[in-house]
């Protein structure tokens, strides 16, 4: 038996970072792109290498470029962690798994460290196979949680629950992390929302801008832990936008949920410093007259345009500027 699962890519829709600091999200799921598990069984566990977790390089400037696109780390150690914490997650529920082995293979399409959710895509997609390959179920409102100790726990990342939610309930979602409900329950309140209610959206990306989210948010960690009040206050305003922003999409207030994207951006930029680069995205965007925020931590932006002209628009000005604009396909 071969066991193929599959997570998508995600963008913030409204009100990231406060995920990671008991506020409020929505996230769409961006199927355009995605991670790809195999798994079936064999004589030996074996988690297949893909050219990400290689060492071996051409020449010194093939190993900058490498990492400068995928990072210092590749996949397979995200593979491990999801396994480690499947494992653990069966024993701690009194299940004991069979002695069987696998061969597990991943790769995917999502274009690395640019805000679009890459490495827990390749955890939740895993995460899925071992529960069809062992014949277990993990409740939905619980597996975000258990993707996020994965990346947490295991391997130090940064993050917040956001994009494990997404992934795991795709379409579109409504998330609310507040405190005594996530810390009585290990996990935020989630509320589907009709996708067809949404408005024009496009995304826009650059690879040239990856980045690891965690570095982008520890200044803002820091800051939160340490009780600075003009962080805490900026970030309970961007969870107050993602709320306003639910009742904007129940009511298809297309013009209401636009200014909410800007100012999610606006108030960000007042918390983390934003590169060069990753602004004259937000501004290439505006200036066709579509709004503009960050789908995670920066790389890509997402946004609403009125029109197929605005949309081409869009497209034409941001080639110039070497990023590609596609349209998101949710469902």
């Amino acid at each position: 038996m071969i066991v193929e699962t599959r997570a998508y890519a995600r963008a913030g829709l409204l009100g990231n970072p406060s995920d990671g600091y008991f506020g409020k999200t929505i996230s769409i799921i961006v199927r355009n792109f995605g991670a790809h598990v195999s798994l079936y069984e064999s004589p030996e566990l074996h988690i297949e290498q893909q050219e990400t977790d290689i060492n071996v390089f051409r020449n010194i400037h093939h190993l900058v470029e490498t990492i400068q696109m995928n990072g210092y780390y590749g996949g397979s150690r995200l593979v491990k962690a999801a396994i480690k914490k499947f494992s653990e997650y069966c024993e701690l529920h009194g299940t004991r798994l069979p002695i069987k082995n696998f061969t597990i293979r991943y790769s995917s399409s999502i274009p690395r460290q640019v805000g679009l959710a890459g490495s827990s895509a390749i955890v939740t997609a895993s995460m899925r196979a071992l529960m069809q390959f062992y014949n277990i179920k993990i409740p939905i409102e619980m597996l975000p949680t258990l993707v996020l100790s994965a990346e947490i726990d295991e391997l130090g990342i940064n993050a917040g629950l956001q994009d494990r939610v997404i992934q795991a309930y795709e379409g579109c979602v409504y998330m609310d992390f507040e405190k005594r409900y996530y810390e009585a329950h290990n996990r935020g309140k989630y509320e589907r929302l009709d996708p067809s209610r949404l408005p024009n959206l496009y995304i826009a990306y650059k690879t040239d801008l990856s980045k690891v989210s965690g570095k982008v948010l520890n200044p803002i960690r820091t800051k939160f832990d340490q009780g600075d009040k003009n962080v805490i206050k900026i970030l309970d305003r961007i969870a107050a936008i993602a709320e306003e922003g639910r009742e904007a999409i129940l009511e298809r207030n297309a013009k209401k949920l636009y200014q909410l994207m800007n100012e999610n951006f606006d108030c960000r930029s007042k918390i983390v410093d934003i590169s060069k680069n990753n602004k004259e995205l937000i501004d290439t965007a505006r200036s066709c007259g579509a709004s503009a925020k960050f789908t995670g931590s920066g790389g890509s932006i997402i946004g609403i345009y009125q029109d197929d002209t605005m949309l081409k628009k869009l497209v034409i000005e941001l080639t110039k500027i070497n990023a590609r604009v596609i349209r998101p396909f949710i469902v």
